[in-house]
């Protein structure tokens, strides 16, 4: 058993954005509770259920630092340890409002304009906690390198784990697995744009961090620590 550690942003709980998500993808990474999902016209209740099952396994959120395994002589509370550190260095980031788009066939939740200090905040936490992270096995590379990756995107991989980071990152909260019938991708995006709309109006602000914890990959993430940003701005 692999127990595997990410920091995301994730909402404050209570907020809108944070009811909405759980609300969506039927989970609560808070409390790990399940929660009832919305009925749409002219989408099944199973069907719903079944595309928002890969996000709902993750819980809401944008990623910061991919889900990593933990490197030897390394301690979950070492992590969240140095988690609380940075937080506690590091002011907020704050983004435009958040808008729904299509993402290779997934549909998300992504900043309206450009979002440099968002950008900047990712990218620090990918270099500040690859200290934590076991190096991806030959398995994991392999399976990683079963989607189509750039040159430079299989840099990152083999450097820092993960693809999509640094020049590749693109801040994105996934509702859907890809929806690859153009039908059912643009009924599923006309829904949730009505749901998401009313929500996504204020600017994005990032006040903290989450590590988010699974016990193994097969287990959902939960949010174990919350670490407020009360740095400085430079």
């Amino acid at each position: 058993m692999t127990r595997r550690y990410a920091i995301y942003f994730a909402p404050p709980p209570e907020s809108a954005l944070a009811e909405l998500g759980a609300e969506l993808l039927g989970r609560d990474p808070e409390t790990g509770e399940p929660r009832p999902q919305p009925r749409f016209d002219g989408i099944g209740l199973d069907r719903f259920h079944a595309i928002t099952a890969d996000p709902r396994h993750y819980g809401f959120h944008a990623t910061l630092k991919a889900p990593f395994a933990l490197a030897e002589d390394v301690s979950g509370d070492a992590l969240h340890a140095a988690a609380e550190a940075f937080a506690a260095g590091r002011a907020p980031a704050t983004g435009p409002a958040l808008t729904l788009a299509s993402i290779g066939g997934f549909l998300a939740l992504v900043p309206s304009a450009d979002a440099p200090e968002v950008h900047a905040l990712a990218d620090a936490c990918v270099e500040a906690f690859d200290q934590f992270r076991a190096p991806l096995t030959a398995a994991e590379l392999e399976r990683r390198r079963q989607s189509p990756l750039t040159p430079a995107q299989d840099r990152h991989l083999e450097r820092w784990g993960y693809p999509y980071v640094f020049d590749e990152f693109r801040f994105h909260m996934t509702l859907t697995a890809r929806l690859t019938d153009t039908a059912e991708h643009e009924q599923v995006r006309a829904a949730l744009a009505e749901r998401t709309v009313p929500v996504c109006i204020d600017p994005l602000r990032i006040d903290a961090i989450a590590v988010y914890e699974q016990d193994d990959r097969q287990s959902p993430f939960r949010i174990t620590g919350r670490y407020p940003l009360t740095g400085m701005s430079a």
